[in-house]
């Protein structure tokens, strides 16, 4: 695990590469290299995981000199393509070197065959090309500028943006008030890219204009097969015991990010079967009294699994406090709340262990959110009935986000533009108000992915949502903040849950053994009752984030005292009196958390 830089005639040196260095406080390195005049720089920071001696350190060019890759992530099955291999003689044990020569025998489309978390860059001299590859779901991401032939990319935009100045994209702006977050390859600038999940970039330096060229080597949907579910439950448990087992492959301790809930219980009592010792377990809760204070149920899985846990508390005064430190680190601005307890989950565990697994990625791909109770219920009940149900529950004043969402969506027949609407949080009225410009970028973010995956051969929309979910809203959303945050403090976070063996076998299941009418993750569930006890089973699902809601009413002069102030830049961009509103909406009972906590973000990134 790592951070890497790297670029094509631009220059840079350890002042930039510094910039990157909690990715990996263990070794650094940079090597030049000279293609048809074409200047390259590869260089990372190393976080020592597998593999702790030098022989596992990047850049890492081949014994013949001719290639070279610098690798951020684990590669959980590299043991098994050493055995198809053998004619090399590996200096040390480490994945990178195991995928560097994968890669030199078998091409850029060795990719397919890899199951693990990566972003990696890849030079091939000999055939005068490089790569930039991003793993399956985005679990690490990749960014890059590249302007006329000068190319520049990281794990982490801080480097990106000293080497080349930028600016404001206000359309993808608009784009992230209305998913909540910015949909690869944008951000919020107008140069800075990010490689899309599932994507490598062809970079061909045959000439000094170089060619860059974005690929997908994602697969289709599967084809549902037929299988009974008494079956396909005793392959389940296989397939996650399986993905937990392998991704214990560490030469450092390894701990668990421990929730109350079921997914990181069943993640925790896995790891703790294949452990020799007792693993430790971490979990974040409140001050005062909220139903989002986990830490009581999480202790409880904890004693019964045989973990040795840690918790501490937040407050509000500690969210405010924190709140800008987490938009410079995640450096995308987010409405999801949880980016700001994972902070203090992140730094509670780096104190003890340098990797953790966690229970994130099972929502989208077995159907756990609410959006996919609605698209249920919306395929069965014609379209015009609930167009006008939505229209009731405007006249009617119902104040309720999730209601209101669902009736302003499910009456659309088109799929992309209803999937659109039951993500946004602001519509376009309300972005036009805020911004005075029109949303346009966000159809074509999820339409892109819809073509891709070639949904329509899924019979049901459901399916085509978790598909496109666990490709797109993971990855540059909770995947993004946690990778950024987890780096942050030098910890490696794994997410045995999207194991790419595990999510093949799951989106080839017949829906209804994933979701059904008030079911959700049924299979995950019936699989948690033959390993976890009844009262970690039953508890009511929590969700992972912050007691905003009744934060935001409680410090509302706080809240506008910050986002009202006519001399930020903010105030530049933004319709203060749209901005006020949507407080005042808030306090009047209308849940506009999400909205009040992605302003304030907004508002962080533009003082940064």
């Amino acid at each position: 695990m790592c951070g890497i830089l790297g670029s094509l005639n631009i220059n840079f040196n350890h002042e930039e590469l510094s910039l990157i260095s909690h990715r990996g406080p263990d070794s650094n390195g940079i090597i030049d290299f000279e293609c048809n005049k074409n200047k390259i720089k590869l260089a990372q920071t190393r976080l020592a995981i597998v593999d702790l001696t030098e022989a596992g350190n990047q850049p890492m060019v081949s014994a013949c000199g001719n290639y070279a890759i610098t690798f951020n992530g684990e590669i959980y099955n590299h043991l098994n393509l050493r055995n198809k291999l053998t004619e090399i003689n590996f200096k040390g044990h480490s994945d990178t070197e195991t995928i560097l020569y994968y890669l030199i025998k078998y091409g850029i489309d060795g990719i397919k065959d890899f199951n693990g978390i990566f972003a990696f860059s890849y030079l091939d001299l000999k055939k005068q090309k490089m790569f930039l590859v991003r793993d399956f779901f985005g679990v690490k991401p990749l960014y890059y500028s590249l302007v006329g032939n000068n190319l520049v990319f990281s794990s982490e935009i801080r480097p990106i943006i000293k080497l080349k100045k930028d600016e404001l994209d206000k359309d993808n702006l608009a784009t992230l008030l209305r998913l909540r977050y910015i949909p690869s390859p944008n951000t919020l600038y107008k140069n800075i890219k990010k490689l899309r999940p599932g994507h490598f970039a062809e970079i061909n330096l045959q000439t000094e204009n170089f060619n860059f060229n974005e690929k997908a080597f994602l697969s289709e949907i599967p084809e549902t097969i037929k299988i009974d579910y008494n079956n396909a439950l005793l392959k389940y448990e296989n397939k996650v015991s399986e993905a937990v087992k392998r991704q214990l492959m560490s030469d450092v301790e390894v701990g668990i990010l421990l929730s109350g809930g079921v997914d990181s219980a069943i993640v925790a009592a896995l790891a703790q079967k294949n452990s020799l010792k007792k693993l430790k377990a971490f979990t974040i809760g409140f001050e005062g009294i909220y139903d989002e204070d986990e830490i009581e149920n999480a202790k409880e899985t904890a004693d019964i699994l045989g973990l040795e846990h840690y918790s501490a508390k937040m407050s509000f005064d500690d969210f405010l406090t924190i709140f800008k430190e987490t938009i410079r680190i995640v450096e995308e601005p987010l409405a999801t709340t949880s980016l700001i307890p994972m902070y203090f989950l992140s730094k509670l565990a780096s104190e003890h262990v340098k990797v953790v697994l966690t229970g994130q990625g099972a929502d989208e791909p077995l159907g756990g959110y609410q959006r996919y109770q609605g698209e249920i219920v919306s395929a069965k009940i014609p379209r015009t009935l609930i167009k006008w149900a939505g229209n009731l529950v405007n006249v009617l004043g119902i104040k309720n986000e999730k209601i209101i969402r669902a009736s302003n969506s499910l009456g659309e027949k088109d799929d992309v533009k209803r999937f659109v609407k039951v993500y946004s949080i602001f519509n376009e009225a309300e972005i036009e108000k805020l911004l005075n410009i029109k949303e346009k970028k966000s159809y074509k973010a999820v339409n892109y992915y819809y073509q891709l995956l070639n949904c329509k051969k899924k019979k049901k929309s459901v399916e085509r949502m978790m598909a496109i979910d666990t490709r797109m809203n993971l990855s540059d959303d909770l995947l993004i903040y946690t990778d950024k945050i987890t780096m942050n403090f030098s910890l490696e976070c794994r997410v045995p849950l999207l194991d790419t063996e595990l999510i093949n076998f799951i989106e080839s299941l017949p829906s209804e053994f994933r979701v059904k009418r008030n079911k959700t993750k049924i299979i995950h569930k019936d699989f948690a009752k033959k390993i976890l006890s009844e009262k970690i089973i039953n508890r009511k699902k929590m969700g992972f984030q912050s007691p905003t809601d009744m934060w935001f009413k409680k410090y509302n002069s706080e809240i506008k005292k910050l986002l009202l102030n006519d001399n930020h830049p903010f105030a530049r961009i933004f319709n203060l009196k749209e901005v006020e509103f949507i407080i005042n909406q808030h306090q009047k009972g209308y849940n506009k958390e999400k909205q009040i906590f992605l302003l304030m973000g907004i508002y962080y990134w533009l003082e940064l």
